[in-house]
């Protein structure tokens, strides 16, 4: 048989057809240079492949374009800030198909610390869960859906985590009224939000009188994302050097579930 004829191997991490025709149109499409040489839809399917499996890009099966192109796609995407536009549009019609405005008026937040590979970068301990990594801080809606990351030492408190990421809030969250955090994020911070934004801090607490897993109020949004976060191998320690590319990545991750539901 033809090698042309065989039939290309296709990884579980693969778009499905419907979630690339949701994608294609939203794609950046390069103006100038020469014509380009790669499927844009096997770039894609092979930063998929890296994000699920955790493999270096220099590991790329045959199947997929040279490493060194994907990467360049991947870090020029990260750069001009595509993946962060293709989550919140994506995230908007998502919405949408289930009713809800575009833009959500309430969301959860919270922080997830990692530890760190041995590749140079910035690192801290974060005393509390005895891990030497970084910190993930996200705020998402009550779909779960991210509305924004940020990635810090893990040494930074969560407060102060807060404050970075509050005070860069994409357009999506100009409607937001109500964030629910855990006791981490109570004191100042509160005060500090109620006067400088239109929206309000909600403080849930666990129950003093229980004992065990507690399922809170509102909070369990946000650890749901968490566990998503955590199927995507690429995520599970930090692996970058840069915090800007751990950001990356979680946008990433959220975008192929949101691809994989409108389709």
């Amino acid at each position: 048989m033809n090698e042309s004829k065989k039939r290309k191997k296709r990884y579980p991490s693969h778009l499905s057809d419907g979630a690339w025709r949701c994608l294609k149109p939203l794609l950046p499409v390069s103006a100038v240079g020469r014509p380009r040489q790669v499927s844009l839809r096997q770039v894609v399917n092979a930063i998929l492949y890296v994000l699920k499996t955790g493999c270096q890009w220099r590991q790329l099966p045959r199947e997929f374009p040279a490493g060194t192109a994907v990467y360049d796609y991947f870090y020029q995407w990260s750069r001009d800030g595509t993946w962060e536009r293709l989550n919140h549009t994506l995230r908007g019609r998502l919405r949408q198909q289930g009713g809800r405005h575009k833009h959500p008026t309430g969301a959860c937040l919270d922080s997830q610390s990692v530890k760190c590979t041995a590749v140079p970068g910035v690192r801290g301990y974060d005393a509390g869960k005895k891990i030497n990594g970084r910190k993930r801080h996200l705020l998402v809606d009550t779909l779960g859906l991210l509305l924004a990351v940020v990635v810090t030492t893990a040494s930074v408190q969560d407060r102060d985590g807060a404050r970075r990421l509050l005070r860069h809030l994409p357009g999506g969250c100009k409607k937001l009224r109500k964030i629910w955090v855990d006791g981490g994020y109570a004191g100042q911070l509160v005060d500090w939000v109620a006067e400088r934004f239109a929206f309000c801090l909600a403080v849930v607490l666990r129950p003093k009188e229980r004992k065990g897993f507690v399922l809170l109020p509102r909070r369990w949004v946000v650890e749901r994302t968490f566990g998503w976060l955590n199927h995507s191998r690429r995520l599970s320690q930090s692996y970058e050097r840069l915090t800007r590319t751990d950001e990356s990545w979680v946008y990433i991750a959220m975008t192929r579930i949101m691809l994989e539901r409108l389709a």
